[in-house]
């Protein structure tokens, strides 16, 4: 058995794919989860005990591509056929030398000039691209020794959240630090966004999870972000949080040793 660290769907003009990261490798299934499409297995080095191997990181990109990151830093780009099961490895990404944490394609309107991906690592690192036939890294934001846990890409922002708690925006197109909020007192786990509205969805290790606002100031075109909500889930460290609809009016929440998923 592998220890199984992630599952998304991948959404894709073609087609859904349910994705799962593990131990062992990546696991492409159907929408529904009833037939497995394609199994890429990590490579295992001779001395396993020397570092461990995993995949961690999924995302849509593009008009037909998945990528997953990987414990050696790099991000496999998956070419996904309309249907059927001819799926490729196209490209391997390696501009990380850590583990990628998480993997965010953009989620609104790029503006131009912006990359459409972004990858993190454990290091804080984070690279800006360009997704098509073959990707092109725009830019490189240096880490400072904090883990990004967490990233999001909406309009041109990227949203990543860090081991110190801290949420920080850039511009997805130049790579410059725009906003800091000191979010949680302990580590952040999950971000997710609403592509609808802008709001942004935090959890930490602190128990709370908060609801912000991402906007741009149409007359300076400076990025903002507005508290909205704050919700404790009393004794319970949250490791999951995820909005349930594209407006962000409602998400769910789970934590370490939970068996339930709470829905706001």
């Amino acid at each position: 058995s592998a220890l199984s660290l992630q599952a998304a769907w991948c959404q894709l003009p073609a087609r859904v794919l349910l994705v799962l990261t593990s131990q062992r490798g990546v696991q492409m299934y159907e929408a529904d989860g009833t037939a497995l499409v394609f199994w890429h297995a990590l490579d295992v080095p001779e001395h396993p005990a020397a570092h461990s191997v995993f995949a961690r990181g999924i995302s849509a990109a593009g008009e037909r591509f998945v990528c997953v990151g990987t414990s050696s830093g790099a991000v496999l780009v998956f070419d996904i056929p309309p249907k059927g099961t001819n799926v490729t490895l196209s490209e391997v990404l390696e501009q990380h030398r850590d583990p990628i944490t998480d993997i965010a394609a953009e989620q609104g309107q790029a503006p131009d000039g912006a990359g459409d991906l972004v990858t993190a690592d454990d290091s804080g690192t984070l690279c800006l691209w360009r997704t098509g036939e073959e990707f092109s890294l725009l830019g490189k934001i240096p880490g400072s020794g904090c883990t990004c846990s967490s990233v999001t890409l909406w309009n041109g922002i990227v949203a990543g959240g860090y081991g110190n708690g801290q949420i920080r925006l850039w511009e997805a197109g130049t790579g410059q630090l725009r906003a800091q909020v000191s979010a949680h007192a302990r580590w952040i786990y999950a971000l997710d966004l609403a592509p609808l509205t802008g709001k942004l969805l935090s959890g930490a290790e602190d128990s709370f999870v908060h609801v912000w606002k991402l906007s741009r100031n149409p007359d300076t075109d400076d990025v903002e972000i507005q508290h909205c909500h704050a919700e404790c889930v009393t004794d319970t460290q949250v490791c999951g949080a995820r909005f349930c609809d594209p407006a962000g009016d409602t998400f769910a929440v789970t934590g370490y040793d939970l068996s339930e998923i709470l829905c706001y």
